[in-house]
């Protein structure tokens, strides 16, 4: 399940979270739980020397409390392991899969750390939603549950999720019904000093549950709405039979590859066992695949290529047979890549990642690829296939989905789903760097009417013209969003003082003196803007929206086409 993207694309940049050798358990989880993440650095002297996870802390034993007070130092895991900036999203899967490490540490090209990205980063960009669609919940649960009483020790639980490798149990609270308790959940009772208190007492309730027949694309949305990582699947008897998070997915969609590759190579080994002289049987069983399939000697000379070979790449057998693979190489890849998928051969016998690829036209396309080393009764290498299906409009399809879900399909910009993540970011960036941020609503005044005067299509299109002259306005960080019709945010995510904030309002009252020409017709409109200013005005997305709404409102009561700051002591905050 590869994927093309570098991992400096989805790896956390602003949460490279690092505390010293002396900051005890307790503090470094408080750290943890404050910035909601899953690791923390260790770093002494400006070296990177450790990593504590949340999966570390289960070691922590919460019948002796004096164990949160040691050092961070003497329950790291050290060294840390890296992974290059550079190195694409499908090579990081295997090297997770191969360590069985749930982070690494992200370094430049001098090896300087830049990032952290873990095994949910890879789950949710490993472009996944085909196999999601398809593929049942019941298809993912590694194994029944966890379910432990509600009246067993915090440390027990801890030690049996930590002997088990648990990411999650799930608690028998008896009448009160059924809990959740995470890796994520005992961090933040370490950072608190929780003591060896009961699990029912500390379970997450009510328990979130997904049917084992649903398909899986459903269990993943349930996670990013409820910005959870586990979900408790259930029977139609609404019985709980296993828990599911992202590595879950992640790990269902390898085995089913897996499992795919080794009935194939079975059935590949059944023909080869009944016709050694020939692969005439080989032949028939693939000239019918819609994959690529190539098969070289192991000198990697191409021996055969069935049809779909010839109509992806436009090479006829007559100009492939004879030549090496680099008969279709793209120039992307530099000689490590092809190095590290050698040694991936030699030592596991099959290689699969996403490759550039170049037809017989000079068009490139980007191919997924597996390669497996066929051996004889001694285990020679007498031959390699590889497998290739043409995936380049397939990330077509990905990248516009994406442009569907996080951005307004008319005007461009970003929508609410996209404006409410980037303002909390904003805000908890704001409060560790202790500045300003302003939230601007506009509307446009009496828009109603031009639409019921001129059209919708002149409407929308004034909408595009309108987006575009604000952008215009703004700086590279700042952020225009449309929450629908003709209301818009604008997001200053760090201003310096109020009377900043007040000269871009004025800007934007005034971008509008120019009419607009669309079609034949020109039209003039203004706009109304209410102001809500972080800290001052709320301390969440939900209070500087509702207040910068309030105050746009305001505007249009005292004459429109002016702009007004909320005033919390007004009529505005009732």
């Amino acid at each position: 399940m590869g994927h093309s993207l570098p991992l400096s694309k989805i790896m956390h940049t602003g949460l490279l979270l690092q505390c010293r050798p002396e900051t005890t358990v307790a503090e470094a989880a408080a750290r943890m739980s404050e910035h909601n993440v899953s690791s923390i650095l260790v770093s002494d002297g400006g070296n990177i020397v450790g990593i504590w996870t949340e999966h570390d802390a289960l070691a922590v034993d919460f019948s002796e409390p004096e164990r949160l007070e040691q050092p961070v130092s003497n329950v790291m895991s050290s060294p840390v392991l890296t992974l290059p900036h550079d190195m694409e999203i499908g090579e990081a899967a295997m090297a997770f899969r191969e360590s069985g490490k749930r982070h690494f540490l992200v370094v430049d090209q001098s090896e300087h750390p830049i990032g952290i990205v873990s095994q949910t980063d890879m789950a949710l960009n490993q472009g996944l939603e085909p196999y999601l669609r398809l593929r049942e919940v019941r298809a993912a649960i590694p194994h029944p549950p966890i379910v432990v009483r509600g009246e067993l020790p915090l440390s027990e639980v801890a030690r049996l999720m930590h002997r088990h490798h648990a990411d999650a149990v799930v608690v028998d609270c008896g009448p009160e019904g059924l809990g959740i308790l995470t890796e994520r959940d005992i961090v933040r009772l370490i950072g608190r000093h929780t003591s060896n208190t009961h699990a029912n007492l500390l379970a997450t309730r009510p328990l979130l549950t997904v049917n084992e027949n649903d398909p899986l694309i459903q269990a993943r949305d349930i996670l990013l709405e409820h910005r959870i990582r586990h979900l408790a699947v259930v029977n139609d008897d609404d019985e709980v039979t296993g828990l599911i998070g992202y590595n879950d997915m992640l790990s269902g969609a390898e085995q089913l590859y897996l499992n795919d590759l080794r009935q194939a190579l079975e059935q590949r080994d059944e023909a080869l066992a009944r016709s050694r002289r020939t692969l005439q049987l080989a032949e028939r069983v693939i000239e019918s695949s819609f994959e690529g399939i190539m098969i070289t000697d192991s000198n990697v000379k191409i021996e055969f290529v069935n049809p779909a070979f010839t109509y992806l790449t436009g090479y006829p057998p007559e100009e492939a047979i004879g030549k090496g693979p680099d008969l279709l190489s793209s120039g992307r890849h530099d000689s490590e890549f092809y190095q590290r998928m050698w040694q991936s051969l030699k030592t596991q016998g099959y290689w699969r990642g996403e490759i550039w690829n170049r037809r017989k036209t000079g068009e490139l396309y980007l191919e997924l690829l597996t390669i497996t080393a066929i051996t004889d009764d001694e285990g020679n290498t007498t031959h390699y296939a590889g497998l290739f299906t043409d995936i380049t409009q397939n990330r077509k399809n990905e990248e516009q989905i994406r442009q569907l879900a996080y951005y307004d399909a008319l005007t461009g910009v970003p929508n609410r789903r996209l404006l409410e993540d980037r303002l909390e970011h904003a805000i908890r960036h704001a409060h560790r760097k202790n500045c300003r941020l302003a939230v601007l609503f506009l509307d446009l005044d009496h828009f109603k009417r031009i639409n019921d005067t001129h059209g919708h299509a002149v409407g929308d299109e004034l909408l595009v013209q309108f987006t575009q002259r604000v952008t215009r306005c703004l700086r590279e960080d700042d952020t225009l969003a449309r929450l629908g019709g003709d209301e818009f945010i604008v997001l200053l995510p760090e201003v310096d003082t109020v009377e900043d904030v007040r000269l871009v309002a004025e800007r934007l009252i005034s971008l509008n003196e120019q009419p607009y020409q669309i079609e034949d017709a020109s039209v003039r409109v203004g706009s109304s803007i209410g102001v809500s200013l972080y800290p001052e005005d709320g301390s969440t997305a939900e209070e500087l929206l509702q207040g910068a709404d309030a105050a746009m409102y305001r505007s249009k009561r005292e004459g429109r086409n002016l702009y007004r700051v909320f005033n919390p002591g007004t009529t505005e905050s009732a």
